[in-house]
């Protein structure tokens, strides 16, 4: 079988860098973790199957028409299916893989949409003019009011918007601190047979699909300037940036690390 022609739609310019989205960065992870390649364009959620950043195009075996896949747990399930990437869960334990979906409930159940608050409410301005910087200045400012309203609507239904900024800032904070632990326990195991330097989520030498969402929560956090509260709080864990660093240089050599235009943030 020749290798698969695969393009992730991003929502962001092309470059080589980590996006503010930390589902895309969850779904690049996957996909180096599995060790295949692919490129990446803009794309936008209207024209995704789902209406939403982000989805792929995924060509097999020298096929003209690409098979058009969303969601970041459908994807990895079809680069599962069509035998294109190992199931990275496929050898844990019950127990194990009920705690690898916990720790991706809590990211991206949870965690996300406290980041979401942090990102519309508090930061409106970074996050539009990011989010829509391909539209003209005053289709930007229509289309982010229908975002922010979206937005609100959104947060305020699921549970979040119904709390106060200092009560999100504390669950936020105990998210990574939940999270922390986790990773200090894991890097006192480090599995004999990861690369030299890392360690995962569960403690094993392989990472896991809770791996995947953990970094691209990490990284888009570091990256996203429209998030400060959370990027402070995560550079204030060391054990969580050592995690971060070591995936980024074993995995994404290529892309730009998020202390190239931040130094004065440490």
């Amino acid at each position: 079988m020749s290798s698969p022609t695969i393009t992730i739609f991003r929502g962001f310019p092309t470059t080589t860098a980590y996006v503010w989205s930390p589902f895309v960065c969850k779904l690049e992870a996957r996909l180096r973790f599995a060790g295949l390649t692919y490129k990446v364009e803009q794309g936008a959620p209207p024209k995704g199957p789902r209406g939403k950043i982000p989805y792929i195009a995924l060509s097999k075996n020298g096929e003209s028409d690409a098979n058009m896949v969303s969601d970041t747990a459908m994807i990895s399930e079809k680069l599962v299916d069509d035998g294109l990437a190992e199931d990275m869960n496929g050898k844990l334990t019950p127990v194990e893989k009920a705690t690898d979906a916990a720790v991706r409930a809590l990211l991206e159940e949870k965690l996300y949409f406290y980041q979401i608050y942090e990102r519309w409410e508090h930061n409106y301005y970074t996050m539009r003019d990011k989010a829509l910087s391909a539209l003209p200045f005053p289709l930007k400012v229509l289309v982010g009011q229908i975002f922010y309203r979206k937005m609100s609507s959104t947060l305020y239904g699921q549970g979040t918007g119904r709390l106060s900024a200092p009560e999100i800032t504390k669950l936020k904070t105990e998210v990574w601190s939940h999270i922390d632990a986790l990773l200090t326990a894991s890097s006192r195991k480090r599995g004999s047979g990861a690369p030299e330097g890392m360690f995962f989520v569960l403690g094993g030498s392989r990472p896991t699909e809770a791996d995947t969402s953990l970094f691209g929560f990490v990284v888009s956090g570091l990256v996203c300037d429209a998030s400060p509260e959370t990027r402070r709080i995560i550079r204030s864990l060391p054990t969580v940036m050592e995690y971060a660093d070591a995936i980024h240089k074993h995995y994404f050599p290529d892309y730009e690390h998020w202390d190239d235009d931040k130094e004065g943030e440490k």
